[in-house]
């Protein structure tokens, strides 16, 4: 069975939540066999998930049935866009608040090997989804448990969405090797977040950089938890000077800090920078997960050797996905990478093969962890505010440019709304024109995100 879950006990604990859930290997077996017994054929299905174990139980015990395909996304969808998913894609099955049921539509082709399907952009609502295959999974599970040296006593805890890349490869990655999850949907300033922590003994705990910005203005570096071993950060850049402090504290103390990259395109983690070089390196991506492989190409696409030359990253291994699908008949298409992608991102390495991001040549920023595409927010606010926009910015803030002033508090609003993302996330600027060429272009280059 899927990563090995068949070969655990089956009254070993799988994951723990933190309204008093729980839930055994044995139950995500057997709830993956009565899929398996109950739906005549491969079917798409519509999971709209938090976190918590009931989720946890479907999501696996759907995947590897192999006769459910699930698109896995927030329950806190959207409405208008949650239907307009549903108009595109016409899924047989739906499943929300513990129940499975029959949508009304037939099956449709989809490829043999396709396991699940995410969101490109987060909770934007796009059509564009990712498509995994179930080697995809298997090798996930085998690169993060390895690196991070999983073992079956951890027990991790998963603050991450389950829709979010970096949510799922974490039950991937610790269901591999028979550990014990603790996932909770509480807010950790919420007293009952950190009264979980301890009474359930968290030994690790795996977050974006605005997880870490909570944790250092709560004190965290002055609480008691000795049992936890690993703090790891993912989900786009890092503050600096805030990497270096979590990275000190845990090389003073015995714990190991590590940072990741990676995309939904190659099922979470691409890349890792070792705990002795946390430090010394803060910044650093790392190098390749084991079984991957790193490299860099310049504007001809032709491999670059030397250290500290920028060029866009590639990346090389079983754990790179299908392709991308953006109607219902893309769900037949096979594997259209065979194992190989090239990132958008710009890069270096230094001497040591250590990778450090430059910068992006995609239109899609990481907020608070999410990704968020530019073109589909300007969609979004056309669409709601009726105006005309020009979205830029970093990982840090997305700057939205309008004309019209009047319009500035509906922008933001409809942002918010929409990608579930804090308010200071947006800044609204009013100019007198969005610069464009003589094809009607718009030219973002010549439109700042200083302040």
């Amino acid at each position: 069975m899927l990563l090995g879950i068949g070969d655990i006990d089956k009254d070993r604990l799988a994951a723990i939540d933190s309204e008093g859930g729980r839930l055994t290997y044995g139950e995500i077996v057997h709830r993956a066999r009565e899929i398996e017994e109950n739906v005549a054929e491969r079917a798409l299905c519509f999971m709209s998930v938090e976190n918590n174990v009931r989720c946890v139980e479907w999501v696996t015990g759907a995947i590897a049935s192999k006769k459910l395909v699930p698109l896995i996304i927030s329950a806190k969808t959207d409405k208008t866009l949650y239907n307009n998913l549903l108009d595109e894609y016409k899924p047989a099955y739906i499943w929300a608040d513990g129940e499975l049921k029959r949508s009304g539509n037939p099956t449709c082709e989809m490829y043999p090997e396709l396991s699940h399907l995410l969101p490109t952009s987060g909770s934007t609502g796009s059509p564009k989804l990712v498509r995994h295959c179930y080697e995809n999974i298997e090798a996930a599970g085998l690169n993060i448990s390895t690196f991070f040296e999983l073992k079956e006593t951890d027990r991790p805890l998963m603050v991450l969405p389950l829709y979010y890349t970096m949510g799922l490869s974490m039950v991937f990655s610790h269901l591999k090797v028979g550990a014990t999850l603790l996932i909770t949907g509480r807010n950790m300033t919420d007293p009952v977040f950190w009264k979980f922590i301890k009474e359930e003994k968290a030994s690790s705990f795996t977050g974006v950089p605005y997880s870490y910005q909570i944790l250092n203005m709560m004190r965290f570096f002055r609480m008691d938890l000795p049992d936890m071993e690993l703090l790891t950060q993912g989900g786009g850049k890092m503050d600096k000077a805030l990497n270096v402090k979590f990275a000190e504290w845990c090389r003073d103390n015995g714990k190991r800090w590590i940072a990741t990259y990676g995309q939904s395109e190659c099922t979470a983690r691409m890349a890792w920078l070792p705990a002795k070089w946390a430090v010394e390196k803060a910044g650093s991506i790392g190098i390749a997960v084991p079984n991957g492989e790193l490299w860099l190409v310049d504007e001809h696409g032709k491999r670059i050797s030397t250290p500290h030359s920028e060029g866009e990253m590639c990346y090389r291994g079983k754990n790179v996905t299908l392709g991308y699908a953006r109607c219902l008949a893309d769900l037949a298409l096979g594997d259209e990478r065979h194992g190989e992608i090239q990132t958008g991102d710009l890069a270096y390495f230094d001497e040591d093969g250590c990778y450090y991001i430059t910068g992006r040549k995609g239109r899609f920023l990481k907020l608070f962890g999410m990704r968020v595409g530019l073109d589909e927010c300007e969609q979004i606010i056309a669409a709601d505010c009726g105006t005309e926009s020009a979205c830029v910015g970093t990982d840090e803030k997305m700057i939205v440019y309008i004309t019209d002033a009047d319009k500035t508090q509906a922008v933001k609003e409809a942002l918010v709304e929409k990608t579930h993302i804090v308010a200071t996330s947006f800044e609204v600027r009013v100019i007198a024109e969005i610069p464009k060429n003589e094809a009607g272009k718009k030219l973002y280059s010549m439109l700042s995100v200083e302040r």
